[in-house]
């Protein structure tokens, strides 16, 4: 392993091999997940897409950036608001949007036709960028894609103090009068080390109202209409929220359930009593979904991979599409494919499977950069069924599914008091 540095401010740009300066391709621009503490731009290989976009006769440009994540990205507390250094990996971004629009064109890319394309934490970032500055772009992107992420409801960088402390305990730094000059002197690894050693959370590193990138919550920015106008393209898998609850085997009865959303609603015994009657511990209830009996890990495994993905990742998305979708296009996926794989069912993450595979999601993707229209292409690239706008009159999604019939179009009224009452209760006691 190469020894970690904070100098990772990279791009990478994949582009066809014939394609010449000034040539004005469309660019797709790819923001990786890692729940704001890890990953890496070269995860993923952008050839695939470049290669399948040419077969389509659709060529685009891939463009992927590294921001910084942990404590070198996203500080928290009231040190962080009062240095000006929050959500310092959204502006890595958007600086990195900003090189593009510079310099793509001397690569043959369009500035004028840039989608950004991201999953998990990078598709929850591409969703800040569209509230960020007032739902100003500045013309640094035009359209988005977005796997398992929307908005979060998180509330002031004073609400992540507690996991600060604890990190800055770990670097000895937490006697001086200004801890970033003391933060500063410390190498990379030392501070990797102090993130290691900090107790963790899944959301410690998230973004945060910072009254700089952000003068107010996310969730209150989607509602007051701060938003870019741009079209979208948003989904979830099905079962989000089984990855993220391998460590909590030990929790196996109602009570434990309740101290564990106890710990998200501290100050909300009702909003706890109303998931434990939203979210019941019978298996064929919980996620994988519609898996009945099967894959019940630990009597309350099912429950709580239901409840976890709901609350980070699906209820946010059905709020944000809902709220946005009168006013800009927008389309909605729900991938429920590799049900049979394994116990996790439709996991997060897996279907990038179907894109970076490539799968027919590829091509639905290609479309959408090339002409902002998942359902408009080329001759080789005819969508294979119409993919309907969202509204929240006639909210209508395209399901990928395994099986015989793989694309299917559904209305997206899932689960749906349990995801409206998980979006008061989060909205209500934001993160």
């Amino acid at each position: 392993m190469t020894t970690p540095a904070e100098d990772c401010l990279t791009v990478n740009v994949v582009t066809p091999a014939t394609v010449k300066a000034g040539q004005k391709l469309p660019v797709v621009v790819w923001i990786y997940g890692g729940g704001f503490t890890g990953g890496a731009s070269s995860t993923q290989n952008g050839s695939t897409i470049v290669e399948r976009s040419i077969e389509l006769d659709m060529p685009v440009i891939y463009v992927s950036l590294n921001y910084r994540t942990g404590a070198l990205g996203f500080p928290q507390g009231s040190e962080a608001r009062a240095a000006g250094v929050g959500n310092l990996g959204l502006q890595d971004q958007r600086q990195a949007l900003r090189w593009v629009q510079k310099y793509i064109g001397a690569f043959g890319g369009d500035s004028g036709r840039v989608t950004l394309w991201g999953q998990s934490a990078g598709a929850i970032s591409i969703s800040l960028q569209m509230l960020t500055n007032g739902g100003n772009t500045e013309g640094l992107f035009h359209a988005a894609w977005m796997h398992s992420g929307a908005p979060v409801p998180t509330g002031p960088i004073e609400n992540g103090q507690e996991f600060w402390d604890a990190y800055l305990s770990s670097t000895n730094c937490t006697d001086d009068t200004n801890v970033f000059d003391c933060l500063r002197t410390l190498s990379t690894t030392e501070i990797q080390s102090a993130m290691n050693n900090a107790p963790s959370a899944t959301l410690d590193w998230v973004p945060r109202e910072d009254g700089k990138f952000f003068t107010a919550n996310p969730e209150s920015l989607v509602a007051s209409g701060s938003v870019a106008k741009i079209p979208i393209v948003s989904g979830n898998v099905d079962d989000e929220g089984t990855l993220f609850i391998l460590g909590a085997s030990a929790i196996t009865t109602d009570e434990l359930v309740a101290y564990y959303l106890s710990s998200l609603f501290p100050s909300n015994q009702t909003a706890v009593a109303t998931l434990m009657e939203l979210y019941p511990s019978d298996p064929a209830a919980g996620a994988p979904f519609d898996t009945g009996s099967a894959n019940a890990v630990t009597p309350e495994w099912k429950r709580l991979a239901a409840l976890t993905g709901d609350l980070v990742f699906t209820a946010p998305r059905r709020y944000f599409v809902q709220k946005i979708a009168n006013g800009q296009d927008t389309w909605v996926f729900l991938s429920k494919r590799f049900k049979e794989l394994d116990d996790f069912g439709s996991y997060h993450a897996s279907d990038l499977l179907n894109v970076y595979g490539p799968g027919d999601m590829t091509d639905f993707l290609v479309r959408f950069v090339t002409n902002h229209d998942p359902n408009q292409g080329s001759n080789k690239s005819r969508s294979p069924l119409n993919w309907p706008k969202y509204s929240p009159g006639s909210p209508k999604i395209l399901e990928f599914l395994d099986g015989d019939v793989p694309l299917k179009i559904a209305d997206d009224t899932y689960r749906q008091a349990a995801l409206a009452y998980d979006t008061d209760a989060s909205i209500n006691n934001p993160y």
